[in-house]
């Protein structure tokens, strides 16, 4: 086992390490009639969001619902129910997926890496100072890979939870399974809180190239069977789980690896657990009851939306039931943050590393010579997504130069990220291009037949709903079938074809061309493809199992940057193609 992994945790040690005394406050006091009160917040998929910024706009954060973001919102709103409760009545969770997602984690992730710089992580400084009591991994935690996983969750001073995280070698946890929190009540016995930690099993998938024979990541259904028992067993009155999963019951990938979004499978199938803090789907939940199959008690469930927009908050009622603390009552709202002001502490305290991170994105690396915007990319094809396509084939290309697949043609795959991205015409900055790009994917060659790539686009076309020819075209609703994402939507570049929107999922690709003539059946082709897709990431066929004759861990976003770098000009003469588009009967839609 790599050394960077946390020492696996038996049974009995997990116990050891994970009895804790409640945060320093005054002790929960109950009424005459032996009732209590306490309160667990709990935020998710804060995703590098610190402050109320956008990075990309460079601009305070504000979309169409006025949404707010970040950790020093959070932390105003933490003070807040604290100082209403009490401070020794509450506490605080997080569900995954903290330190990958805007420029400021990327910063210390990989240009002045706190790996090496022995700086503390932002985020690890700004959780520490709000007061959290324990954390859980997400999928994005691993994707700077372990060393950097490591050194954040050493900088915590919350445990960082994630049970069904195991070794690969001795099948033991790699991380804190769980943690037990006492809460002293005057005059009576303590409250104890038991909390579980599960992640993703996806992350075998989206990060396997920092995962693969170092850890596994096991059934949360089935891990929480496990731990549940011994949590209870250790005394806790008050069993929650927090779980980077949705609660929808499905995944975005094949049946080989265990339910994505298993939330709320936990909460039916394993007895004993009173609630659910969950994150991973980005859904403002304020308040789900599901019915445990075994019990038949009510489980709750809550998810507070992404970013920093929203803290879940569930209130819990105990009674004394022969001497036993037991909870009778249970209710949970989500607190919009764009409620309240930002905490002038967090604010300042992420200062330095906030001021750093603006000015890297703002640098310029190139001039564009017209306006180039990603608004209609997910319908047409634009120039500003030929750019990521000109850019990953030029990579591949020189890579396979000189190897037995020299003389195969190089294509290339790109998704339409953000709507919003803009290169503007004139001064191009960092910021401009990770804007366009806001995933720290890698690129990888790999070789597919002209059946597989037919198979491939098929797939991706899903993601038009079906419109009769004739019917007008609403853009609303053109889109996004069956909820299919953005990034999900994937384009080719290098060969020629039409998408029929008016015909069934299946059989809408036409006239699949190369160089004028119809692509083959058995002709090979190299694809420019990123680390997410090839490794499984939205279920697309055929990539998995293809032959990776390019893997040379480079970052497409950072390429994005060098090659507008050493150009110095974007010019969409020089590699905006229209080589796609959508049809109805042969009849262009645009």
């Amino acid at each position: 086992m790599s050394s960077h992994i946390p020492k696996a945790l038996t049974a009995g040690a997990a116990i050891l390490v994970a009895v804790g005394l409640f945060a320093p406050g005054a002790p929960a006091s109950a009424n005459s009639g032996h009732q209590l009160k306490i309160t667990v917040m709990a935020s998710s998929d804060i995703h590098g969001n610190a402050v109320n910024w956008d990075y990309y706009k460079n601009a305070e954060y504000d979309d169409s619902a006025h949404n707010d973001v970040g950790l020093a919102k959070i932390s105003t709103l933490v003070n807040q129910i604290r100082a209403d409760r009490g401070a020794g009545h509450t506490l605080l969770f997080d569900s995954g997926d903290t330190i990958q997602g805007t420029p400021l984690d990327y910063y210390y992730a990989k240009k002045e890496p706190v790996t090496e710089t022995g700086a503390t992580h932002p985020m690890a400084k700004a959780m520490n100072a709000i007061g959290y009591d324990a954390v859980t991994l997400g999928n994005h935690e691993f994707n700077y890979g372990l060393p950097l996983l490591a050194t954040w969750i050493d900088q915590m001073k919350a445990p960082v939870l994630g049970a069904n995280a195991v070794s690969a070698k001795t099948g033991r946890p790699a991380y804190q399974p769980f943690i037990l929190k006492t809460m002293k009540v005057k005059g009576e016995k303590p409250v104890k809180v038991g909390i579980l930690g599960l992640t993703n099993p996806g992350i075998a998938v989206w990060d396997k190239a920092n995962v693969d024979g170092k850890l596994k990541f096991l059934d949360l259904v089935q891990t929480a069977k496990k731990w549940v028992p011994v949590i209870r067993g250790l005394g806790a009155d008050v069993v929650l789980v927090t779980a980077h999963a949705g609660d929808n019951g499905m995944s975005s990938y094949g049946s080989d690896l265990p339910v994505e979004n298993a939330s709320a499978m936990v909460a039916e199938q394993v007895p004993g657990i009173d609630a659910v803090l969950f994150g991973h789907a980005h859904n403002d939940v304020p308040q789900r009851f599901v019915t445990n199959k075994v019990t038949g008690k009510q489980v709750l469930l809550t998810e507070p939306g992404r970013w920093g927009q929203r803290l879940s908050v569930v209130d819990f009622t105990l009674t004394k039931q022969r001497g036993q603390w037991t909870v009778v009552g249970k209710s949970s709202a989500t607190l919009n943050s764009n409620t309240v002001p930002e905490d002038p502490k967090i604010v300042s305290l992420m200062k330095k590393q906030h001021d750093t991170t603006v000015a890297y994105v703002n640098q310029v690396v190139a001039q564009s010579k017209e306006q180039l915007s990603a608004a209609e990319s997910p319908y047409k094809d634009t120039a500003i997504l030929d750019y990521i396509q000109k850019v990953q084939t030029d990579l591949v290309g020189k890579a396979v130069a000189g190897t037995p697949d020299a003389s195969l043609p190089v294509l290339s795959i790109a998704a339409p990220f953000s709507r919003t991205a803009v290169f503007p015409a004139g001064p191009v900055s960092v910021r401009d291009m990770a804007g366009l790009y806001v995933y720290d994917n890698t690129l990888l060659g790999i070789k597919l037949t002209g059946a597989q790539i037919k198979d491939y686009l098929e797939y991706s076309a899903r993601y038009f709903n079906q419109v009769a020819p004739g019917a007008p075209i609403d853009l609303r609703s053109l889109t996004n079938a069956g909820g299919t994402p953005d990034y999900n939507y994937d384009q080719l570049s290098g060969v020629t074809y039409d998408i029929d929107i008016s015909k069934p999922v299946g059989q809408r690709i036409i006239g699949l061309s190369y160089q004028g003539l119809p692509v083959a059946a058995d002709k090979q082709f190299v694809v420019a493809i990123n680390n997410y897709r090839q490794s499984g990431g939205g279920g697309f066929p055929g990539v998995t199992t293809a032959p990776v004759v390019y893997n040379g861990q480079v970052e497409i976003r950072q390429a994005l940057i060098e090659y507008a770098t050493a150009s110095g000009t974007i010019d969409p003469a020089t590699f905006a193609e229209a080589n796609w588009k959508l049809v109805r009967d042969g009849v262009p839609v645009f």
